[in-house]
């Protein structure tokens, strides 16, 4: 190529360029006119676009079978940029890790999103299937209207809580009732006696009525899967389903004058 014009020259070398950075070969015989050397090199771009294309669906494809779990990385990342940014300890990292993990599972899904576009059949049928084993297990809800159990159960929230947090402190006041959905949790009062609680217990609910402050604290020994329901919702049910508040009542007055005279207020279920 040394005595041909700079269009040969120039043409060639953009040919072999091409062929090395788009790994694309020519075959076993190489082109030798000017018509060959273009008409590879176009074909070496038709091929490479192809073969783009195929990776970016096959990709999308492949993430789109999956887009819990890619939601939950992009979540994710922004958590850790957000660590990092304001340089939070090793030690807190890991706990947030860990929390995340425990919390979503490696999956996400806008469960308020979805609940809000189904019919409220639909909703209610949801929500009372995934808190069949907690509504069996409470016995406030035992003789109640069926009614007011779903409307109750619509205004419960999931919460997860790591070993060693408190969920509930002694000599706060009571804004939540507690129900395990799974985990172990300790009941501990003042005289250092501790009782253990585990799925499809409950804890906090004499506090809905009473607003008084909590006797007990409760602290989470393993990884806690929760529901809580907060004392604003719990009264808003309540008025319209009046003839419950003074079944409730009676309930909550009759534990409150048997832990008194047990003198163990967090023993069996804590205010």
């Amino acid at each position: 190529l040394q005595n041909d014009s700079w269009g040969k020259q120039y043409s060639h070398a953009l040919f072999k360029a091409m062929s090395h950075m788009l790994c694309i070969g020519y075959g076993q015989q190489a082109p030798e006119g000017m018509t060959d050397v273009w008409l590879t090199m176009l074909s070496m771009i038709v091929g490479a676009t192809c073969y783009a294309m195929f990776i970016g669906h096959a990709t999308a494809l492949i993430q789109s079978l999956d887009s819990s779990r890619r939601q939950y990385q992009e979540k994710y990342k922004q958590v850790e940029q957000y660590m990092s940014f304001h340089k939070l300890p090793g030690d807190t990292r890991q706990r947030i890790h860990e929390y995340y993990e425990h919390r979503y599972q490696g999956k996400m899904f806008d469960e308020e999103n979805i609940l809000g576009e189904l019919s409220e059949p639909l909703k209610e049928e949801i929500i009372n299937f995934n808190c069949r084993n907690l509504v069996a297990n409470m016995p406030l809800f035992a003789n109640a209207d069926p009614n007011f159990v779903t409307a109750m159960l619509t205004k419960l929230r999931f919460e997860v809580f790591q070993p060693g947090d408190f969920i509930i402190r002694e000599g706060t006041v009571g804004k939540k009732m507690y129900f395990i959905q799974h985990g172990v949790v300790s009941i501990l009062t003042k005289g250092n006696k501790e009782t253990k609680l585990s799925d499809g217990s409950y804890f906090g609910e004499i506090c809905l009525l009473t607003r008084g402050r909590r006797t007990a604290s409760v602290r989470a020994d393993t990884y806690c899967r929760l529901y809580s329901l907060s004392v604003d919702n719990f009264n808003e049910v309540l008025e319209e389903y009046p003839m419950m508040r003074r079944a409730f009542e009676t309930v909550a007055m009759d534990r409150l004058d048997r832990i008194g005279e047990e003198r163990a207020p967090g023993s069996a279920q804590p205010p």
